[in-house]
């Protein structure tokens, strides 16, 4: 066993299981929904770079530095899997002390405000603290996101700090990033706040 082994995560209304090739048609389908990889500051693959990008992902969990989920809907006839709506991942991982991001997060247009993304979230970081044991865990973000920078804020999230020029768009332009990060000590307080803001939604 590794630190960190795919595994699938389940709430009321959202289920994070491992990301597979045979994602590839519902995660188009929901990239299509707004047409995400035409905002600029995000890196939401296009339809024809699904398949480059989840062959990616998988590379990167195989070398140990990302464990990728694929996200979906819960079915409320059936209470199963069902519409794929995104993508997340824990990635950045060190074993060592241990430590995680979450990241590589994009969500369908029409599933963003209900409630998804923080319950994604409160499963993921429910798994960090809880069962992995993280002292921290961090969130990256464009400086020029502020959609995503709000939303992070919204979880508890402290900035760091800005990492500037710290990487490059497809486009060859450099992008900064600003970093967050929730310590151990603050997750139950930052568990308590986003639960009662899905229990509002139920």
């Amino acid at each position: 066993m590794t630190f960190l082994e795919p595994l699938t995560l389940t709430g009321k209304h959202v289920i994070l299981e491992p990301l597979h090739s045979e994602h590839h048609d519902g995660l188009v389908a929901a990239a299509l929904d707004g047409e995400l990889w035409k905002l600029w500051y995000t890196s939401v693959p296009a339809p024809e770079e699904m398949t480059a990008e989840i062959e990616r992902r998988l590379a990167m969990q195989e070398a140990g530095s990302m464990v990728p989920f694929t996200a979906r809907l819960i079915d409320p006839g059936t209470g199963g899997p069902g519409r794929i709506i995104g993508m997340t991942s824990y990635c950045n991982i060190d074993a060592a002390t241990p430590r995680v991001e979450i990241g590589y997060t994009w969500n369908a247009a029409s599933s963003q405000g209900t409630g998804t993304n923080p319950e994604s979230k409160l499963l993921l970081l429910g798994h960090a603290f809880e069962h992995l044991g993280c002292p921290a865990v961090e969130f990256r973000t464009h400086w020029l996101n502020h959609q995503s920078r709000e939303a992070i804020a919204r979880l508890g999230a402290k900035q760091d700090g800005v990492l500037r020029s710290h990487s490059r768009t497809k486009d060859g332009v450099l992008r900064d990033y600003v970093v967050f990060s929730i310590l151990e000590h603050e997750w139950p307080m930052v568990r308590a706040g986003l639960e009662f803001r899905l229990a509002k939604r139920r």
